[in-house]
């Protein structure tokens, strides 16, 4: 986008709706929130930094923890949350300061869940507008929406109106509802639609040729292979929770849902003949360190920027039903080719709203 329309442009400008969920609903916040300037706070390099330089205190590992190593995180597992958020709260309050949902600059969505009445609690800008009960503080929204469970504390607010109405939230991860948010922000966009909110155009809910989504995934370990039928047939409540630094449990839930999202998101495009409007980019291939929660050490932090710098060159590829793997499309390029061919699309959408002459 930079190279097509200057060095101001901003992802909030290109996107009608921005979703995200648990680190991805942090990413969001920061690529829509305005600053002093009005403009998006951070830009996509300016996001990255961010994580170089602050995962290692929200994640801290000290030399006490791993000479202990497995016997402490096993312990500590079970005596609450493995770490106690105060500095990625203090961050977002730094940062977010009395910022609610209704001013991001373009639409967002960005899903948690309520573990008082178990059910999913979704953000959204267009509700937070007309709603003031839905209109939290953005740093509520972020701390509520990465709040992992064994990782992160859960997260209680309330939500007051001016006629001294008040709603509560009982939160946690949004990944436990909707670890890809895909479908629900297409059905979200859907629903306006139906509305006929002013903000899209006159298109026909779900019509997939009007839609143009990109979906970009964090990464999983599928190719480690890592647990089996038998040894899990071994574990009772403890081993399903924790396991050798991993939480097989959450982990199952968590990409059983994103997968299921994305294998009927790019069906749904081919059965409607858009196939090439939908991108999802992800990498199936992490192992060891890079694969983990929280591991947040420099040289693993490295890595994984190695890691999404090497999947732009990757082929185009969807999930396969019967195998789990993402396999190549031919004849559709790069992840890098994709992404130019969808920059100009954006670019041009933008140009013809504005007025100004197409790319």
């Amino acid at each position: 986008m930079l190279e097509l329309d200057g060095e101001d442009a901003r992802i909030a400008d290109y996107f009608d709706l921005i979703a995200g969920t648990s680190t991805g609903g942090l990413l969001t916040a920061m690529l829509t929130v305005p600053d002093k300037n009005n403009r998006p706070l951070y830009t996509a390099k300016g996001a990255i930094d961010f994580y170089l330089e602050n995962c290692p205190k929200i994640f801290p590992h000290n030399a006490k923890a791993i000479i202990l190593g497995p016997i402490k995180s096993f312990f500590g597992a079970i005596a609450g949350p493995k770490y106690n958020g105060k500095f990625l709260r203090e961050k977002l309050h730094t940062l977010l300061g009395d910022l609610k949902l209704h001013q991001t600059l373009t639409n967002v969505l960005i899903p948690a869940f309520d573990i008082r009445i178990l059910q999913p609690t979704i953000f959204a800008s267009h509700d937070a507008r007309i709603d003031p009960l839905k209109n939290p503080l953005m740093k509520d929204v972020c701390i509520s929406t990465s709040a992992a469970p064994t990782y992160l504390p859960a997260h209680f607010f309330t939500t007051k109106d001016e006629k001294g109405n008040s709603r509560t939230y009982d939160l946690i991860d949004g990944g436990v509802a909707a670890n890809n948010p895909t479908l629900m922000a297409m059905s979200h966009v859907s629903k306006e639609i139906l509305k006929e909110n002013p903000d899209f155009y006159p298109i026909k809910a779900m019509d997939c040729s009007k839609f143009l989504v990109v979906s970009v995934g964090t990464g999983t370990a599928k190719l480690e292979e890592k647990f089996t039928a038998a040894v899990a047939a071994k574990w009772g409540v403890l081993g399903w929770l924790y396991n050798g630094g991993a939480t097989p449990l959450i982990d199952s839930f968590f990409q059983a849902s994103s997968d299921l999202v994305d294998i009927h998101t790019s069906v749904l495009f081919q059965a409607l003949k858009s196939e090439k409007n939908y991108l999802r980019i992800q990498d199936d291939t992490l192992t060891g360190d890079t694969a983990s929660v929280d591991i947040s050490t420099k040289e693993n932090l490295s890595n994984l920027v190695n890691i999404g710098k090497e999947l732009l060159k990757r082929p185009v590829s969807r999930s396969n039903l019967e195998t789990g793997r993402f396999e190549p499309i031919e004849g559709e390029g790069t992840n890098e080719q994709a992404l130019i061919r969808f920059a100009k699309l954006l670019s041009n959408e933008r140009r013809f709203r504005h007025g100004q002459k197409l790319l």
